[in-house]
């Protein structure tokens, strides 16, 4: 059986080598989302901001599929589809439509989905068919009186739940969705954000749990000040550093990440971190996807 390091040895945001050595494309059909994380603000963007949440265009599976030949064409180092959003891929029909036809023709690639975890035991099994191998899972606390702070409502089953009651639902649905997926031999990264003081001293016990059950890597990443945590100052490197070490003796850390935005393209350690440089592009402007049709951002595929 093909070992979790192998199966992911070429992906940028699992392999610090493969970070600076091959490419991922972000292709952004996936729109709507069903929870409200309190740092996140998907309302604007801007060409020349890096954060995740963010992309220029929604585009559709069909043309996903012929931006991703495009983009190897001009990219051969590109090994990784990614589907990272705008809004949560999991909330999106366009996201399963878009790996199955990805599976078919580029057989090759590594396909990799990232989720707040809410709708994932309902969408292990199809992800599975669809051939994703790496799945990233958004997990910022595991105990209700921090995770209720960080969640203002999720939207579940036809009902919005709030705070302590909303997170309670997204947690249970995580854990359960991260066994269920290293179950079935998917790698899964632990992605946390660190927010000071709601969950720095809480990610030690994060790591423990999902190391519990069967996390492959974790992520820590600062803070983006925006949204209900506007006012709160983010990690310096020191104490982003310090908390990464701590949950290293637990679980392997990521520390790489460059916080990509849902349509990003290339290969991301030639990029700069959280920064756009010259190197740096994304799908609405890359040359490749020039006078290619795209469906209206305010557009949705379901």
């Amino acid at each position: 059986m093909e070992s979790a390091v192998s199966k992911v040895a070429k992906h940028p945001c699992y392999s610090t080598v493969a970070h600076f050595t091959f490419g991922r494309i972000h292709v952004p059909v996936a729109k709507k989302c069903n929870i409200q994380c309190g740092y996140c603000i998907r309302k604007f963007d801007c060409p020349n901001e890096n954060r995740p949440g963010v992309t220029t265009q929604i585009i559709s599976p069909e043309t996903a599929i012929s931006t991703i030949r495009k983009a190897l064409e001009v990219e051969p180092r590109i090994k990784v589809l990614g589907i990272a959003g705008p809004g949560d891929p999991l909330a999106n029909s366009a996201t399963l439509a878009t790996l199955n036809l990805a599976q078919r023709e580029f057989p090759d690639l590594i396909k990799c989905t990232s989720t707040n975890g809410l709708a994932l035991p309902a969408h292990v099994d199809a992800l599975d068919k669809a051939g994703v191998i790496a799945l990233t899972i958004t997990i910022n606390a595991v105990d209700p009186e921090i995770g209720g702070q960080i969640y203002p409502y999720v939207r579940y089953e036809g009902k919005t739940y709030r705070d302590r009651e909303a997170f309670e639902i997204l947690s249970r649905n995580q854990l359960e969705g991260l066994k269920a997926a290293a179950e079935r031999g998917m790698v899964v990264k632990i992605n946390s954000v660190l927010i000071p003081g709601v969950n720095d001293k809480h990610l030690v016990k994060v790591a423990r749990v999902v190391k519990e059950l069967g996390a492959h890597v974790m992520n820590i990443m600062p803070l983006i000040a925006q949204a209900k945590f506007k006012d709160v100052i983010p990690p310096s490197v020191e104490e982003l550093n310090q908390v990464r070490d701590e949950c290293a003796a637990i679980l392997k850390q990521f520390r790489n990440c460059n916080q990509c935005r849902a349509d990003a393209v290339g290969v991301p350690g030639e990029e700069g971190c959280s920064t756009l440089t010259p190197t740096t592009t994304n799908l609405c402007d890359a040359k490749f996807l020039r006078n290619e049709p795209i469906i209206n951002r305010n557009s949705t595929n379901d």
